[in-house]
């Protein structure tokens, strides 16, 4: 891919545990592209990406354990987010896209009374992102921002932890899904779903997602 001989690449479902068992030193694909995207020894941020015909959402952290994604939800972690989220929209043709931001706590933190990351880190990365000309708004409650950004308000929504993002994307249908690492050098798509180790060898797996991995792709590609 970095060589120009690709312009996108699509990878099927990855057992995470089976990789740490083999000792692999990365939770899963994302990881290992960063790390092979790296120039000088630094490896580019890049963030994950779930999207359907009808939502986008980032998130601000993947793979960590809740009380570690609260954590790192930090101002600089969501500002990049939002870098991040801006620039990769170029590559499917929308320059400037309206980003909704989810908040971390229940009502968005309800001015403090429900936790305060909202006041202390989400929304002053709101107002930076948007200091430089972002179309970034929020943090909004994330019980209703995701059905706002179904409706038309929102291009994408920028989620801070995996299962707040990922859960309304895949209750629309997973076969639908695609997961998008934003920040790479090139295009790299996936599906949305895992494995399915308990179906495998009875002809029963849906390609649908896959098949809407390699349409994005090509998609992205050309964008």
């Amino acid at each position: 891919m970095q060589r120009g001989e690709g312009l996108a690449l699509v990878t099927a479902p990855v057992h995470k545990e089976a990789l740490a068992a083999a000792g692999v030193p990365y939770p899963g694909h994302t990881e290992m592209l960063q790390a092979l995207a790296a120039r000088g020894g630094t490896a580019p941020p890049v963030r994950m990406m779930l999207a359907n015909d009808e939502i986008r959402v980032v998130l601000v952290t993947i793979h960590m354990a809740l009380r570690a994604a609260i954590d790192a939800v930090t101002l600089d972690a969501v500002l990049e987010t939002l870098r991040i989220t801006h620039a990769a929209a170029a590559r499917w043709g929308q320059p400037r896209p309206r980003i909704g931001v989810a908040g971390l706590n229940p009502h968005a933190g309800e001015g403090g009374l429900f936790g305060d990351e909202e006041q202390r880190f989400i929304g002053p990365a709101v107002a930076a992102a948007r200091a430089e000309g972002l179309d970034a708004r929020g943090p909004f409650a994330p019980d209703t921002v995701f059905m706002r950004a179904r409706r038309g308000e929102f291009d994408v929504v920028v989620a801070m932890t995996h299962d707040h993002g990922l859960i309304p994307v895949k209750y629309l249908g997973v076969e639908h899904g695609v997961n998008v690492t934003l920040g790479l050098p090139f295009v790299r798509t996936s599906p949305d779903h895992g494995t399915a180790f308990d179906i495998a060898g009875q002809g029963v797996a849906d390609a649908s997602s896959l098949r809407a991995a390699m349409r994005m792709a090509r998609a992205l590609a050309a964008g």
